[in-house]
Formats: structure tokens, C-alpha cells, sequence
């Protein structure tokens, strides 16, 4: 039992005629041809005559309908005659006819034939998912699986095809650049994105910057999400509009994080774990009602949804910028916790090289379309654990290969503590030793920057208490 799929007055072939025969013009088409595949024609004979156009230009620098017809397989020449009566010249020959040069070959025209393509696929689909929906034998987990994945594949096309400007002359983009320096100057502060909410990263890194992909790696338990929150909830309160997308820990005890990191500056400190558990005291209740009504004035929004492709996180972000914008505070950072918890789409099914790839590249061009900043922690592979010094290397990023090539900044995470609390062992000599440095570096949180497309490599020391999910800037009396 099928539902209707597809009503053939959705499909309009003129669409694909226009487009084709302008591509027969000799004009520059190359910004449309880089978004369009052949399967992205619906009618079967435009997938031969594109994949011909193609030939064409590359091979001979020309679309003339003369060439192009002799790239054309005489089998499916003959399958253009029995369908449409026309033999292959005739029917080139009506297209360049009706084409306009330039403006049907345009990304924008390039882009309806993605959307009509993407409309048919995703019916299909959904004639697919309401046949197996009616098997009471199918496994409904399994249809869901599968439908999600043929989604994101569909998808993927529609993000690669999505249309924004992407031309800009010299002297604008001096002029915007200048207008960030004169602004970093005149503050004083050399900020030129967002704030991370610390001085000593504003000052090596310039702020978080729109249109850039940021990671921030670590092994478990060093404080990416403790780090993450904490940056967070400063940019918010100085004003950006924030989300966060918690692939690993639940909305309810990231707030109770944040609101043990806001109280932390106050005269009395409460650990989150007394937050989540309700063990308070009363003036530490009292205290965390108040931060808690505050809170409500933040622009931060939790996405909690575990299990989430890069193709759901976009479509989140988008209707968060959407949301945000006509609010009158545009989203400025997404910040991603973690890159291993995003589920990959089922094109490289099982190839988690390819995959990391494709998620990281769909996240920089995420960061780069909706113009907003993008940090996305990751964690870091247990060869670490193997070496004499722990502190990260670009290498540790698991399959990082497209890592490095995608990310604008890398940066690691690295707390000595962490692994000083858990020796054991020694002589009195070498115990007393462990404990005199645990001392010491108890609340160092060592931020080192491996990679800054415009900028210095470095490491700065913050101030953590993990007990109390706070970060701050390295000088604490």
C-alpha cells in the first residue's frame, strides 16, 4: 500500500530546459555548474545532456549545441526520439531557442532544479516510510533510521546548493576589516569577534570569529563542557546571543553548572553537585533562586537532543537565527558538544575518516552561510594516555586529517591536576613531590592554541575549579 508520492504539476520542466539551454551559451557558467550534478534532473535525457554541457566546456572550452550533440550517447538520442518526437538537434536547438543567456544559467535557477529534485526524492521517500509505517512486521526504529539517513543525503545537496552572497569586492572587505580593527583599537581590548568572556583568549585569539569553525579538544575529564558553558554564559551576558547544543549532558544540569559558575565570584560559593542533588543550605538555596530568576534575561539557548546529524544541527541553527533575528538579537555562536556525538549520514556508511570529514566540512560552511561563529569540542584519542607528557597534539584529534584542513583555530584543553589527583604509588619523597605540585596547579586550566588561520600559536594558563564549573582568567588573588 503506497500514498501518493509525487503530483507531476509539481514538476515543471521548463525549469530544467531554461537552464540547459542558456548552459549552451559560450558565457561564464561556472558558479552554476559547481552546485549542479547530473542526477539532479528529474527528466532522464537532461541528466545526459548536462553531463554532455560539462564535457563540452571542459574539453573544449564551448556549450555549442553541435558539439554538445555529439557527446550525447546514441541510445539515449534515440530513447529523446521516441519519448518527445524530436531528434537531438531540433530539441538543443528549442532550448537554446527559449533560454535566456545569463539569467537561466544563474546559481538562483541552478538552485530551483536542487529544490525540485529534493521535493520529488523527499515524496518518494515518504511513500517509502508510509508503505513500511503499514507493515506491522517492520521494525519502526528501523524505518526512522532509514528515512533520517535518505533525508540527510537529500538534504546535503539542498545545504551545497543554498544560495548566499558570495562576491565581494577588495575594497569592501578592506573596508569591513578596517571598521573591526578601528573598533578593536578604540576599545582597547583588540576584540575582534565575540567575547569569550576572558581577557587572556580575547587577547590571543582576537574573540570568537563569525564565519569560523573553532575546536576545542581534550581527553575526558579535562573540562571542554565546563569550559564551553563557561565562555558561553559570559558572551551571553555581555550581550551575544548564544546557543548550545548538548549532544552528551541534559539542559537541567548544564543550568545547574551555569548557575554554580555565576554564583562563584559571590561570598559564598555552591558546588553544582549540591545544586543537582537539592543538598543546600537555606542561604545557598536562597542564593541559587536568585541567580536562577536572573538567568531568565540571558540570551543562551540549550539544544539538548542527543543523537542529532550536521544536517539537524543546521536546520536548529537556522530557525535559531531566524528566531533570534526578529527578536532583535541575531544568534552569534553555536557552540557543539561534541563532535564524536554527532550521528554521521549513511554516505560513507561505516568510513569514519570520510565521515569526520563531511561533518566538519558542513560545519564550517554552517558557521560561513549563517554567518555566526561556531566552537565545537571534540575529544581527543587515548594515544595521549600512552605518552610521558599528556599535554594534546594536533595528532590526537581522532581521524583529524580533515580536522586540521576545516577548523580555523584548534585548541586543547589540559589540566596536569587531573592526572596528579589520581597517582598512586612512589616513595614518601615522590608522594610528598605529587602532592606539593597537585598543590601548585590545582586550578590550571592550560589553554594552548595548535592551529590560528590568522594568528600566533600559544598557551595560556586560566583559573578552573571544577567543582564549581568555573573558568576564569589565569591572576586570581
Amino acid at each position: 500500500m503506497n500514498a501518493p508520492v509525487f503530483k507531476t504539476d509539481a514538476y515543471i520542466i521548463e525549469v530544467e530546459q531554461n537552464v540547459l539551454g542558456a548552459l549552451m551559451f559560450d558565457g561564464d557558467a561556472r558558479d552554476t555548474m559547481a552546485i549542479l550534478a547530473d542526477r539532479h534532473f528529474v527528466y532522464p535525457f537532461h541528466q545526459h545532456l548536462y553531463r554532455a554541457i560539462k564535457s563540452a566546456r571542459e574539453q573544449y572550452g564551448t556549450g555549442n549545441p553541435v558539439v554538445v550533440a555529439k557527446l550525447i550517447p546514441d541510445i539515449e538520442k534515440t530513447w529523446l526520439k521516441k519519448n518527445s518526437g524530436e531528434d537531438v538537434m531540433q530539441y538543443l536547438a528549442r532550448l537554446l531557442g527559449t533560454a535566456t543567456a545569463g539569467a537561466s544559467a544563474s546559481v538562483e535557477n541552478a538552485k530551483k532544479i536542487i529544490d525540485q529534485w529534493a521535493r520529488l526524492n523527499l515524496a518518494n521517500e515518504a511513500g517509502r516510510v508510509y508503505a513500511a509505517a503499514n507493515d506491522p512486521q517492520a521494525d519502526v526504529r528501523l524505518i526512522a533510521h532509514e528515512a533520517a539517513s535518505a533525508i540527510d543525503d537529500i538534504m546535503s545537496d539542498v545545504r551545497a546548493g543554498a544560495s548566499r552572497k558570495t562576491r565581494v569586492s577588495i575594497g569592501s572587505a578592506a573596508g569591513r576589516a578596517f571598521e573591526a580593527a578601528s573598533e578593536a583599537r578604540h576599545t582597547g581590548t583588540g576584540l575582534t569577534g565575540i567575547t569569550w568572556g576572558l581577557s587572556d583568549l580575547n587577547r590571543l585569539t582576537g574573540g570568537i570569529q563569525r564565519k569560523d569553525l573553532t575546536l576545542v579538544g581534550a581527553r575526558p575529564s579535562m573540562g571542554k563542557t565546563t569550559f564551553a558553558l563557561s565562555v558561553a554564559m559570559k558572551a551571553a551576558a555581555a550581550g551575544s546571543s548564544i546557543g548550545f547544543v548538548s549532544l552528551e549532558m541534559d539542559a537541567d544540569k548544564l543550568a545547574c553548572r551555569a548557575i554554580s559558575d555565576a554564583l562563584y565570584d559571590w561570598r559564598k560559593r555552591v558546588p553544582y553537585t549540591s545544586i543537582i542533588r537539592g543538598t543546600m543550605t537555606d542561604e545557598e538555596f536562597d542564593m541559587v533562586a536568585e541567580e536562577q530568576a536572573r538567568m531568565n534575561a540571558l540570551p543562551i539557548l540549550i539544544d539538548d537532543q542527543a543523537g542529532q546529524t550536521v544536517t539537524d544541527i543546521r536546520t536548529r541553527a537556522e530557525r535559531l537565527v531566524e528566531e533570534t533575528q526578529a527578536h532583535g538579537n541575531r544568534l552569534a555562536v553555536l557552540f557543539i558538544d561534541h563532535l564524536g556525538l554527532i550521528r554521521a549520514s549513511s554516505r560513507y556508511s561505516g568510513n569514519r575518516v570520510n565521515e569526520i570529514a563531511e561533518i566538519t566540512s558542513s560545519l564550517k560552511g554552517m558557521a560561513r552561510d549563517l554567518d555566526i561563529g561556531v566552537v565545537l569540542l571534540s575529544q581527543l584519542n587515548r594515544a595521549v594516555e600512552s605518552r610521558e607528557n599528556k599535554r594534546p597534539q594536533l595528532s590526537d584529534l581522532r581521524d583529524s586529517g580533515a580536522i586540521e584542513q576545516d577548523a580555523d583555530t584548534i585548541a586543547f584543553i589540559y589540566r596536569d591536576a587531573y592526572y596528579l589527583e589520581r597517582g598512586e604509588g612512589g616513595t614518601p619523597e615522590e608522594q610528598f613531590e605529587r602532592a606539593d605540585r597537585l598543590e601548585a596547579c590545582r586550578n590550571v586550566m592550560e589553554f594552548s592554541v595548535a592551529k590560528q588561520r590568522n594568528g600566533g600559536l600559544e598557551t595560556v594558563n586560566l583559573f578552573a575549579d571544577m567543582a564549581f564549573s568555573a573558568v576564569r582568567n589565569g591572576a586570581r588573588s
